[in-house]
């Protein structure tokens, strides 16, 4: 047997062992599911009480001691009816459930496993008994809320995560891993830093920016907007709500409704808050008779639209009801077509590079070929576009995976996801090819006989949502902004109030230079204001003090390299231009 099939098999037999051990804490538990995922397992109860972090180690030492008896997995096939009978004389309204979902799809028998004196329904496979489970090779890791079957209309259920690895070593790498994770948490660090909130009195999935994360965000628009002009972009703004008939139109009413907010009446007409920004571009490319020779024109905008997550899934700033996209839409003839894809591909590669994501992972979306229904046009248009997208990948030879059905419902896409300093993948820059929407719009443009032609349309993003760009930035940089996009660039600490004067002189030679610069004149002791800086991040620490005063000098610190020595106030403000300027 392989390894990895085995594994596969301790993390579901854990699973199990895990609800027998909550099962005995609560003999009134009600038990919905416990499969495995990447790394470890997870199982749902309903329970008499909410689970706490101390519970647990608890329910941890009762699978430790459930291991030392070698109790043997036993699989025994029964019919559905012979299960139902079985859990509903257990009370277990869950495994009902489903027992009736699996007759609903005309399945005749089923599986369950006993282990001990615990029984679930289960496919499978377990190992042959619990002597098999390294008992220094799992940890339980958390507790959380999951909707039952993921339906929010469900009951809520408490749901508790493990991992599990075939020996210590690798538990406790893994481990290493989760406070890496867990140090670098976006929310934890906007807290700390102050750069943004999610207000229960505004709303959940909505965030509000704070001064110091709005420059933060601020310094990524300002050189997104500089590098779009430079490659020919054209910035505009549209409307934050539109007519639902607009929508119809679209597409999106019918294809995307689940998204959607609800309708809403302004002088008796329907109007739909904007969950795309693609129908105002093509009102602005429509508006006039456009010629060949125009061609390719691209409107860029950060246009902020709105879509319904589900409340489980919301995430910080990584997963937002409010998305703020770094979108463009490009109209071009079809000859421009794969230029202007392996343009977008360049212009995207240089983005994610310029703030520091340098590996990534590409997909191909297409459509889900037994679906077909799911999306608009003509099989000949998402041929033509699923083409011309290959053509590029293959051109500059970049390996990709297709994502079978994960296109959006008007054309492919080239999917990159960027990866973060832990090695995780995001959703980042994406490049969609759309011949239906220049079709449903009736877009043309006047070629050089004088005749009507169909333009292309890609849309495209080449960071992704700025909310979810900034929390990558946040977590893979843990905080630690390059120097051009750190909200406070240098902070000022003098040693005493007799230095105060010469720390405002410093700051105002700083804010001279279009340095980010602060000045803390509390009371506290020289070690307490460097602890605070570092906290807040600041990358670098100006301490002031007679020596300085009299030198016109500071004392550099910097935020995470440490002490680097004196510095006239002049030759440290040319060094870190030239660091800003760089964007290092």
């Amino acid at each position: 047997m392989q390894k990895d099939q085995q594994l596969e098999k301790i993390r579901h037999s854990l699973a199990h062992i895990m609800a027998a051990a909550v099962y005995q804490m609560f003999p009134e538990a009600k038990f919905g599911i416990g499969p495995t995922i990447e790394n470890g397992f997870y199982y749902d109860f309903e329970l008499p009480r909410t689970l706490i972090p101390e519970d647990l180690e608890i329910i941890e030492n009762k699978i430790k001691e459930i291991l030392k008896k070698d109790e043997k997995f036993v699989k025994k096939e029964i019919t559905i009816a012979e299960a139902k009978k079985f859990f509903e004389e257990a009370d277990q309204k869950f495994k009902i459930e489903l027992l009736q979902d699996l007759k609903e799809k005309g399945e005749k028998r089923v599986s369950i496993y006993k282990s001990g004196d615990f029984v679930d329904l289960c496919k499978g496979p377990h190992v042959i008994s619990t002597k098999e489970i390294n008992p220094k090779a799992f940890k339980l890791t958390s507790i959380a809320g999951a909707y039952w079957k993921g339906n929010e209309n469900n009951e809520m259920l408490q749901r508790i995560y493990g991992v599990a690895f075939e020996n210590e070593k690798k538990l406790k790498e893994h481990l290493g891993y989760l406070n890496e994770v867990e140090r670098r948490d976006h929310r934890k660090i906007g807290a700390a830093m102050d750069l943004f909130q999610i207000s229960p009195e505004v709303g959940a999935g909505l965030p509000i920016l704070h001064p110091r994360g709005a420059i933060i965000r601020g310094e990524i628009e300002k050189f997104w907007k500089e590098i779009h002009s430079a490659y020919g972009y054209q910035y505009v703004y549209t409307p934050h709500i539109g007519k639902l008939d607009l929508w119809k139109k679209s597409g999106h009413f019918d294809h995307y409704r689940e998204m959607m907010y609800a309708p809403m009446k302004i002088d008796n007409v329907e109007y739909l808050l904007k969950p795309m920004n693609c129908p105002f571009h093509v009102q602005i490319y429509q508006n006039t008779l456009r010629s060949y020779k125009e061609l390719p024109i691209k409107y860029a905008e950060i246009g902020t639209v709105y879509r319904y997550e589900k409340p489980g899934v919301l995430h910080g700033l990584l997963r937002v009801r409010m998305i703020s996209q770094d979108d463009a839409h490009i109209f071009c003839r079809g000859d421009q077509l794969e230029e202007e894809i392996e343009e977008v591909m360049k212009l995207a590669f240089f983005m994610l590079k310029s703030f520091g994501f340098e590996e990534y992972e590409i997909e191909l979306a297409v459509r889900d070929e037994a679906n077909k229904k799911n999306y608009i046009g003509e099989e000949e248009n998402w041929q033509k576009a699923e083409e011309a997208l290959v053509t590029v990948l293959e051109k500059r030879k970049l390996k990709y995976s297709r994502g079978q059905g994960e296109a959006k419902f008007y054309g492919p896409s080239i999917d990159i996801k960027l990866k973060d300093a832990l090695g995780r993948a995001w959703q980042g820059p994406t490049i969609q090819v759309d011949f239906n929407f220049p079709e449903k719009f009736d877009l043309s443009y006047v070629d050089e006989y004088g005749k009507k032609q169909k333009p292309v349309m890609i849309h495209r993003t080449v960071l992704g949502a700025m909310e979810r760009f900034m929390g990558n930035l946040i977590e893979h940089y843990a905080g630690h902004f390059p120097l051009w996009l750190a909200p406070e660039q240098a902070r000022i600490l003098p040693v005493s109030d007799k230095f105060i004067k010469y720390g405002v002189k410093v700051g105002t030679e700083c804010q001279a230079k279009n340095v980010r610069s602060g000045i803390d004149d509390s009371k506290e002791s020289l070690g307490k204001k460097i602890r605070n800086a570092e906290l807040m991040k600041v990358p670098y620490i100006l301490v002031v003090g007679e020596k300085e005063e009299k030198a016109e000098t500071v004392a550099v610190r910097h935020g995470t390299r440490g002490d680097l020595g004196s510095m006239r106030t002049p030759d440290f403000l040319k060094k870190i231009e030239r660091e800003i300027k760089e964007k290092k």
